[in-house]
Parts: C-alpha cells; sequence; structure tokens
C-alpha cells in the first residue's frame, strides 16, 4: 500500500469525480410533495431527501429513459437524427394528457430529430411512441429495453410499462432512481443537452411549449422534464447548472432537484427551485483534482517499461456544508493510494489499479479508483522471465 500527504487549502482546488459520503448542514426547506430528493451531479452526492425511495407513478418524467434509449441507439448507429419516420396510426393515436401531443399526423414522414423535441419539448406521446416503433421496431420491443437500461444503470426501485408515461400501474421510479438516470443522461449525452433547455418550438405551424415553468423563471435552470397523472400528482426533474471557479480554473456545478407528488404546477416548481437554491447557498462543490492527473508512480513488472503513471481516470469533486467548509479551511487533506505493489503487464490504459481515499481528520471525503494512465505492454520472454524471478525473490525474503 502506497500512502502520502498532500497539505491542500480548501480552495487550492487541485484534482478527481467520487464516491462521497454526506455531511450535515442546514435543515432543507420543507415541501408539501410525496418524495423528494437534491443531487449534486459533479460529486454524486445526495444533498437532501424526503422518501427518496418511494415508488410513484412518473407521469411524463418517464419520457426521460425514452429520451436516453433513443439516444444510445443513435450512439451505437442504429438510428440516425436524419431518418424519416412514418407516422404510424398507434403513434397518432397515442393519448396525451392535457394536450401533451405534438400532433403528428398518421402517413406523414417526421425525422427523428424533429420527433426528439416532440418528445422533450412538448412530451408528446405521439412523439414518444414514434420514436419507439422506429428505434425498436414496437412499443413493446423498446419496453424492454427500457427495462434493460434500469437494470444496466442499478435503478433497482424503477420499472416501465410503456414509453409515455401514461398511466400503469406496472410503471413506477422513486426520486433517487430518477436523479441517478437524470445524472447518467447528462453526463453520457451532453450533446443533446440543449434540447432539454428549449422553452418552445413550432412542428407543422403549430407553436409547442414546455410545461417546465423554471425554464421561463431562472436563466440557470437547464431541464429536465415534468409529469402529472392523478394518481400520483404533480412531478418535476429539475436541473440548475451555475459557474463554480478556483484557483485551479473554472468548471460548471449543476444540482439535480426531483419532486414527485406535489398538488399542483405551481407548487411542484416553487419546490424545485427551493431545493435548488437551498443546494447552492447551503453547499459548496470543489474539484480537487483532475481527469488523467498524475498522482503517482507505480513500478511494473513483466512489461516493456518499469513505471506507470496513475491517476484518477475523470475529475474528483467534493461537496460539503456551509459550515464544515468554513471548517476545513487551514486543514490538512490526507490524500491515499492503496494498491498491491507491484503492477504486473500487461496493463490497459483505464484499468483500474488501486483506491485513491481522501480525507481530513474523523471524515472520509472521497473514495475512488485509481487507473493506469498508459498501456504497459508484456516484456519480452527474457524480460518477464527476469521478473519472474525478482518477484520470487521478493514474495521468499
Amino acid at each position: 500500500m502506497l500512502s502520502y500527504t498532500f497539505l491542500l487549502r480548501w480552495f487550492a482546488g487541485l484534482c478527481c469525480a467520487v464516491v462521497l459520503v454526506s455531511h450535515a448542514a442546514a435543515q432543507p426547506p420543507i415541501l408539501s410533495a410525496q418524495s423528494w430528493l437534491l443531487l449534486d451531479t459533479n460529486s454524486g452526492v445526495t444533498l437532501a431527501s424526503h422518501e427518496p425511495d418511494r415508488r410513484l407513478q412518473p407521469g411524463s418524467l418517464a419520457q426521460l429513459m425514452t429520451a436516453f434509449v433513443v439516444f444510445v441507439a443513435l450512439g451505437e448507429q442504429r438510428i440516425a437524427l436524419e431518418d424519416r419516420v412514418t407516422v404510424s396510426p398507434g403513434a397518432f393515436a397515442a393519448p396525451g394528457r392535457d394536450g401533451a401531443r405534438m400532433f403528428i399526423e398518421p402517413g406523414a414522414a417526421v425525422t427523428v430529430a424533429e420527433l426528439l423535441r416532440g418528445l422533450i419539448v412538448s412530451s408528446g406521446s405521439d412523439a414518444a411512441v414514434a420514436l419507439a416503433e422506429h428505434t425498436a421496431g414496437s412499443q413493446a420491443a423498446f419496453v424492454d429495453r427500457m427495462n434493460a437500461e434500469v437494470r444496466r444503470l442499478g435503478l433497482v426501485d424503477t420499472h416501465f410499462a410503456n414509453p409515455t408515461g401514461l398511466a400503469d400501474t406496472q410503471q413506477y421510479s422513486t426520486a433517487r432512481d430518477l436523479a441517478r438516470l437524470t445524472r447518467r443522461l447528462r453526463s453520457d449525452f451532453p450533446q443533446f443537452l440543449p434540447l432539454f433547455r428549449e422553452r418552445e418550438f413550432t412542428y407543422n405551424h403549430i407553436g409547442l411549449a414546455t410545461q417546465n415553468r423554471l425554464l421561463w423563471s431562472d436563466p440557470a435552470v437547464d431541464g429536465m422534464k415534468t409529469g402529472q397523472l392523478d394518481s400520483s400528482g404533480w412531478s418535476i426533474v429539475a436541473s440548475a447548472t451555475r459557474p463554480r471557479g478556483s484557483t485551479s480554473g473554472t468548471w460548471d456545478r449543476t444540482l439535480v432537484a426531483v419532486v414527485l407528488g406535489a398538488p399542483n404546477d405551481g407548487v411542484r416548481a416553487q419546490e424545485a427551485l427551493r431545493l435548488l437554491n437551498h443546494g447552492f447557498v447551503e453547499y459548496d462543490t470543489v474539484r480537487l483534482f483532475r481527469g488523467a492527473q498524475i498522482l503517482s508512480r507505480a513500478e511494473v513488472l513483466k512489461g516493456e517499461r518499469s513505471e506507470l503513471p496513475i491517476g484518477p481516470e475523470a475529475d474528483v469533486f467534493v461537496t460539503v456544508s456551509a459550515s464544515e467548509r468554513q471548517q476545513l479551511v487551514d486543514r490538512a487533506l490526507r490524500t491515499e493510494i492503496e494498491r498491491t505493489d507491484p503492477l504486473l503487464a500487461p496493463l490497459t490504459k483505464g484499468e483500474p489499479v488501486g483506491r485513491l481515499k481522501i480525507s481530513v481528520p474523523g471524515k472520509v471525503l472521497a473514495d475512488v479508483p485509481v487507473v493506469a494512465l498508459e498501456s504497459v505492454p508484456p516484456a519480452g520472454l527474457f524480460g518477464r522471465a527476469y521478473d519472474a524471478v525478482r518477484l520470487w525473490w521478493r514474495r521468499r525474503n
């Protein structure tokens, strides 16, 4: 095990993307919703929550997964934004709650790009069905893909029964799972995030507008989706991004507020905004290490090279409350890399080789993987034999 300590001032902001421990902070606002959660997407820390694992029907929030599956298909080049989709009778007839439709016409040819806008901006059930049929051949096959992504992403309290978000007792999710899905959607598909910021667009001479009223009232809000059902009330997933800077540079800090089961449209928006403001005011997120920053050089045996640079694969952030931030100023951070030495070639760039643990007295702030920052091919026969003897001798002594 290799251990070393960096003395860092809290705002030096040197370097790492990260699993954190939640810390005490000011009491979060009291909301009237059935369930809610506030997530810092940089660090992955839950800043506040109330019954975050309560299963509720998500309404049109289910379309976040519909978009996710379509984005996966686009990334795998199984479909393209320029594809022209012929609207089926089933897509045309898809019921939309309170006018949540794109108003596509049967037999018309609509591009995938246009359908995505209809799905994301106006929550169009007809657009959701058209995208599902084009992506997977049928709604049933598309729902199978939705639930396959549920399993892959580890969303343990989520199941989908349709791509539209219409009421179904077999369709449910939680504030925690929807926050996790939103974080992955934002990190995996940043090229599509501008769609979630759009407030309105026109299709076939019909003006369509988002139901996310926060996009109209707060310039920091940049997504994501609203939903409403009689059985589960009014819900929203709202994200907001504000720049954060330090001596190590500037990055964007993004929070996601999930509010499920509010009594009406105005309350869900107000409570989501209260959560976002609470997170920005009461917490701070600091980047300690940059992705691919070399933290150490490890010994390698049986390789073409005897040394390997190692470090975090992605930026590492830590999140603390405002009160803790003041307490941590001028205190030493202990940074420890744990690994089993020596490393044996071949090693591939990005391969995990240990863990990075960041702590202050009495607290673990981060525990993240450390990876090989370069590849090390195996040595020739003589080199491997020589290092095998060296390794045997070390173990013997």
